[in-house]
């Protein structure tokens, strides 16, 4: 059990801390809700750049790494479909220098063309580095359209198309900025040796005279069910063809999530998992198979990727798949297996509450869910998930009509 205080600033800002006095290093998170969802089909990519620009300087502060890195603090961020995070940590007796870097750059970000071209540049370096001169580097630039036809989940965290980012005009990001990195579009989490009291006197000293923003209305279109199995081949010089297959599934706050989460774990988690054990080991058909759930906000993606070994066929390698998905359609796992994937998830889960960023980042997210309790419940609902419910909806999920599959063929 996670134990937390919660409190909201007169301009939004929802504020949550919990006390450690193991450490006298603290956390602090703040999480903007804004992601790639967010951006309009004709500007991508923005949330991804603006997790750069945010550390270009503000108004009072041109570098914001130097000052946290003298008060003995490291940082780092991470933009996804559905939010931008940053978190940093920092020791205890330096953290109001925390609370003054960060609410520096909500306030006011340093807005500079020399910092904007540089900040532009670095992400198109990215695009080009990660996403277009790696073998599989465009695997999600490819999935996402090909799996999503009307949600803004069709495009990249990293933009649909690099010419996005190098149009980006300074008109534009001063508006993305001002409609979304505002007090009451954000949630700050802390976790650490502090007292409640103090944190609330920081919170209202350094947060709570920025003005709040806009309300912002989110109407993301729906996807519409998927009625055809859809297919799509491309040729890479790689040395082992590649497969990817993606089933829509459901959103991150339905029960529907949690049984994936556990399919997923049955089929690829570890060497002693069906996927692992019976295509890798047994069978000697690929080099490396993996299962996996986006966990999205929204509709999500359930996806079995792997490396098919030369001297098998791709219908056969996919077959094999199936083969594996169908058995879990309509059989109910051994009582046993189930529980040893419980188990282990259970480990993974009390694991990661260990260390306070951890903390601070997960209370973040799952009140960004909709309340940071949810953390402390989400163990009993793992727990309370029957075999049947798992199979049924495996077989909601593994139809042919809700299959996308990606095919990287090695070049001869």
């Amino acid at each position: 059990m996670i134990n937390f205080d919660r409190f909201e600033l007169s301009n939004g800002l929802k504020v949550i801390v919990h006390q450690d006095k193991s450490t006298p290093i603290v956390a602090m998170n703040i999480i903007y809700k804004v992601g790639s969802r967010d951006e309009s089909v004709r500007r991508t990519g923005f949330a991804h750049l603006f997790e750069h620009l945010m550390f270009g300087g503000s108004k009072n502060i041109p570098k914001f790494d130097i000052p946290l890195e003298e008060a003995g603090g490291e940082n780092n961020a991470f933009t996804n479909s559905d939010y931008t995070n940053y978190y940093l940590t920092i020791p205890k007796n330096n953290l109001e220098i925390a609370f003054w870097l960060e609410s520096d750059r909500m306030l006011d970000l340093a807005f500079s063309k020399q910092s904007l071209d540089v900040q532009r540049q670095v992400v198109i370096e990215e695009f080009k580095q990660n996403y277009l001169n790696q073998p599989l580097g465009d695997v999600y630039l490819l999935l996402k359209p090909l799996a999503y036809k009307k949600h803004p989940y069709r495009w990249n965290t990293i933009g649909k198309d690099i010419h996005h980012i190098e149009s980006a005009t300074m008109k534009h990001v001063r508006s993305f900025y001002k409609k979304y990195y505002n007090p009451n579009n954000a949630i700050l989490s802390i976790a650490g040796d502090v007292e409640i009291s103090d944190i609330k006197k920081l919170a209202k000293k350094w947060f709570e005279p920025i003005p709040s923003g806009i309300n912002i209305e989110r109407n993301y279109p729906k996807e519409p069910e998927q009625m055809a199995r859809r297919k799509k081949s491309v040729k890479r010089n790689i040395p082992l063809d590649a497969l990817y297959m993606a089933w829509h599934m459901p959103n991150r706050t339905d029960i529907g999530f949690y049984h994936c989460d556990l399919i997923s774990d049955i089929l690829s988690n570890g060497n002693s998992s069906r996927l692992y054990r019976k295509l890798v080991k047994d069978k000697g058909m690929f080099s490396e198979i993996n299962a996996f759930v986006t966990g999205d906000l929204d509709e999500g993606l359930f996806i079995v990727s792997g490396k098919v070994l030369n001297h098998i066929t791709m219908t056969k390698a996919i077959a094999a798949i199936e083969s594996e998905l169908d058995l879990i359609s309509t059989e109910i796992v051994d009582p046993i297996e189930f529980e040893k994937v419980k188990n282990k998830l259970e480990a993974n889960m009390i694991y990661s509450s260990s260390s306070v960023l951890t903390k601070a980042m997960n209370l973040g997210f799952y009140e960004l869910l909709g309340d940071a309790n949810k953390w402390n419940n989400e163990l009993e609902i793992y727990r309370s998930i029957s075999r049947e419910e798992m199979r049924d909806t495996a077989k909601r999920i593994f139809q042919k009509k809700n299959q996308n599959i990606l095919i990287y063929n090695k070049q001869s």
